[in-house]
């Protein structure tokens, strides 16, 4: 295995199937089966979840299409950030790269909230009471150890994770196949009727949820073997494997009650998220509900350990860029991992911890409701230039491509993010509870001002340091 020198990230030290992992581990796979599918089924539209996965899933290929086209040309960890200098110049591309920072740093402290939670729920039933903020806290340190040390060591941890969510959500579904359901195997949550009854718009914005992550292969370009094959390769693999997962496990989900009493049922819980573990226990039975519930818990802190490890990249490529101060884009002289933007991340999470926990406010309602909204909104907007800068990068530099794939299908891709990002900014208190205060005005506007923000360290560094301004985006390859 080679490394890289200094100040620069660990050569060749991940394969297809550690990128693919890692960046599915974001996507969280039990958590979205648990958490956010009965949402989407009770305030989406109900049976028609499946279909909406199908058009998402097509929307995701559409878009990794240009994403990958330009991968092969761009080989950076600063992914968005890098594409948006190659496409559409530095101080779109400084925009990018501080709501990079805001967006995914949301998502982490919002996933804080929820593990703590979570854990402190489970385990509670199991006997091990502790207030969830101690179990944020045990993460928040788990993690950052794991990102201070070295990418293969993270890499490790989230193969293994992951694999134990799909397993336990297949031994599931099967049993639910295997039974034939609670009124046999329909296939019509696929017909025109089921996709467009109930709320579209609220069920494709939580299937939207379970793919944020996947875009974040590009990130790890300059640490992996072969990167001009892997990276494409793990894009694709990764949006299939999250698109076919959840189009089977929601399909069986509704098989599994009967669709005419698949929102009564949920309705009908005192948690939401209770819906899969009754199937688990319905279906399966004996220790399964419990080893499912255990596993959401490492479902959460793979979650976490993927968005610590994107944080902590591009804190790099910023410093390294010039947009940051230069400490950041330094890398440890032993692992060569990107530690400064690790400790960083994880002071900053220790303080949101501190202030939500000592404001006495709910882990799930308000920290993880409120903030990884934000996050959400983020990458929703990243995607949305990023199509752009696909548009432009291979119209100006020249370089072969089918139209279909560097023109039509990145602005239809585009469109629909642009769309999405539209309805979440405008409805942002609807959608967290906080309408009617100045949450839901102040925390959607926090990516707005990120934009500005980075749009302004940027010029800044062109007037400064213009040699260093021209160099955006390239310092990877």
């Amino acid at each position: 295995m080679s490394s890289g020198g200094a100040n620069r990230l660990r050569k060749n030290s991940l394969g297809l199937i550690a990128v693919t992992f890692m960046v599915i581990s974001a996507a969280a796979p039990l958590t979205g089966v648990a958490g956010a599918m009965p949402l989407a089924f009770m305030l989406g539209n109900g049976a028609g979840v499946p279909a909406i996965f199908i058009f998402v899933t097509a929307v995701m290929l559409a878009f990794a299409a240009g994403y990958v086209a330009m991968s092969r040309h761009v080989t950076n960890a600063g992914a968005f950030y890098a594409y948006a200098a190659r496409g559409l110049g530095g101080r779109t591309a400084g925009a990018v790269a501080i709501t990079a920072l805001v967006a995914y740093n949301a998502m982490q402290f919002g996933l804080i909230g929820l593990f703590g939670g979570i854990a402190a729920g489970i385990f509670g039933e199991l006997g091990l009471v502790l207030p969830w903020w101690l179990w944020s806290l045990a993460a928040i340190v788990l993690v950052g150890a794991l990102g201070y040390r070295q990418v293969d060591l993270s890499a490790k941890v989230l193969v293994a994770a992951v694999l134990l969510e799909y397993i336990i959500v297949l031994i599931v579904d099967f049993a639910i196949l295997g039974k034939g359901g609670a009124g046999g195997l329909s296939m019509n949550f696929f017909d025109a009727n089921a996709f467009f009854s109930g709320s579209m718009t609220a069920a494709i914005l939580f299937c939207m949820g379970c793919f944020i992550g996947f875009e974040a292969t590009t990130i790890y370009a300059e640490e992996t073997r072969d990167p001009e094959k892997t990276i494409p390769r793990a894009t694709y693999l990764s949006v299939l494997m999250i698109g076919l997962f959840f189009i089977f496990t929601t399909w069986l989900m509704i098989v599994g009650v009967g669709a005419d009493k698949l929102v009564p049922t949920i309705q009908g819980l005192p948690d939401p998220s209770l819906f899969f573990f009754n199937l688990a226990a319905d279906y399966v039975g004996g220790p399964i509900p419990t080893i499912a519930g255990i596993l959401l818990v490492s479902s959460l802190f793979a979650a976490l350990s993927a968005f610590h490890n994107y944080i902590a990249r591009y804190s790099y490529v910023a410093g390294r860029e010039g947009l940051l101060p230069d400490v950041f884009g330094r890398t440890h002289g032993t692992h060569q991992s990107p530690h400064i933007g690790s400790v960083v991340q994880t002071v900053g999470a220790l303080i949101v911890l501190a202030l939500f926990a000592g404001l006495g406010l709910d882990p799930v309602l308000n920290m993880f409701t409120w903030i990884s909204q934000i996050g959400t909104l983020g990458v929703l907007a990243m995607m949305t230039v990023t199509s752009l800068a696909v548009i432009v990068f291979f119209r100006r530099e020249g370089h072969a491509g089918s139209p279909l794939v560097t023109l039509v299908l990145p602005i239809l891709s585009g469109l629909v993010m642009a769309a999405l990002f539209v309805y979440i900014f405008l409805h942002f208190g609807d959608l967290t509870g906080t309408t009617g205060g100045a949450l839901g005005v102040i925390l959607p506007s926090l990516i707005p001002l990120a934009a500005i923000v980075g749009y302004l360290l940027a010029a800044r560094l062109e007037k400064t340091d213009p040699a260093r301004f021209a160099r955006m985006g390239n310092n990877g390859n």
